[in-house]
């Protein structure tokens, strides 16, 4: 879609399920159970929706999905569904190779958004997935996820990084800063201490990426929060302020993990807020 002067892509990269309770946090299943039904594990749907920028100037690809270094085994344990490679995913939607990516963002470095950062090589080592392209993460997530608590310490995999890092490419930001004129990186604690979330203002509109913030349409409700976040009393009074100010400025948001509709916006019915499909005609 075109946004303003920008062109937007949303590049699915595969379906996979975490376990149902897990995302939810404290909200019991009877309640999550009715928007996201669980499988036989207690499993729910979810899926990977990286975004692909182009500004003109660069390509950019925020987040890259879970990867493809998959064990057999793991792969069943998450319910990888792939299709196809991530990479002839951005050539069927976007239209480009990893080769023309000029610059990768990667919100926080957890294996489910930067696992495609790299890709296995001919000697089966990682190595990077996007050959001419500067990856850009905040220092502070960096230096978690090189010594994560024990915890979150089965989210890091350094093979997702570390390639990266050695090679050269990747450049540690601040916890604030801009990737390209209107898009923005900003740190808000909650999941963990140096999560980032994007914005991106372009002709007076607002795409804002919530990332694990807000993962899917259904962690809308202000109280439905992820077992997985860190600091999740944090994560409510940001979801308490961005939420109300998304419905209020019609913000298109993207909901990284949501499998049907991850671009929405946030309205105010009856004192509530919930996600309604985002009409790209808008």
């Amino acid at each position: 879609m075109q946004f303003g002067d920008y062109r937007i892509e949303i590049v699915p990269d595969t379906e996979f399920r975490l376990d149902g309770g897990a995302m939810f946090g404290v909200v019991p299943r009877t309640l999550w159970a009715k928007v996201c039904p669980p499988d036989a594990e207690n499993r729910i749907r979810m899926n990977l929706n990286c975004v692909f920028i182009d500004t003109g100037a660069e390509r950019i690809l925020i987040e890259t999905g879970i990867g493809e270094k998959w064990s057999a085994k793991h792969a069943a344990m998450y319910g990888i569904t792939r299709r196809r490679p991530l990479a002839e995913s951005l050539r069927a939607i976007a239209g480009v190779g990893p080769e023309d990516i000029t610059i990768v963002v990667n919100t926080h470095l957890h294996f489910d958004h930067a696992g495609g950062n790299t890709v296995l090589n001919a000697e089966g080592a990682a190595a990077p997935a996007f050959p001419n392209a500067r990856f850009f993460v905040s220092k502070a997530e960096w230096e978690h996820a090189e010594a994560p608590s024990e915890r979150d310490r089965a989210s890091y995999l350094p093979e997702n990084w570390q390639p990266v890092r050695a090679s050269g490419q990747l450049e540690l930001k601040d916890a604030d800063y801009e990737v390209a004129p209107g898009l923005r990186m900003e740190t808000f604690a909650g999941h963990n201490r140096s999560m980032q979330c994007w914005r991106l203002d372009r002709n007076g509109q607002t795409l804002f990426g919530f990332a694990d913030l807000v993962p899917m349409r259904a962690h809308v409700p202000f109280a439905w929060i992820m077992g997985y976040d860190l600091f999740p009393v944090e994560t409510l009074e940001v979801k308490k302020k961005l939420l109300p100010q998304a419905a209020r400025e019609g913000w298109a948001c993207l909901f990284y993990h949501d499998p049907d509709e991850p671009l929405c916006k946030v309205i105010e019915e009856n004192g509530k807020l919930r996600a309604v499909r985002y009409e790209t005609e808008h």
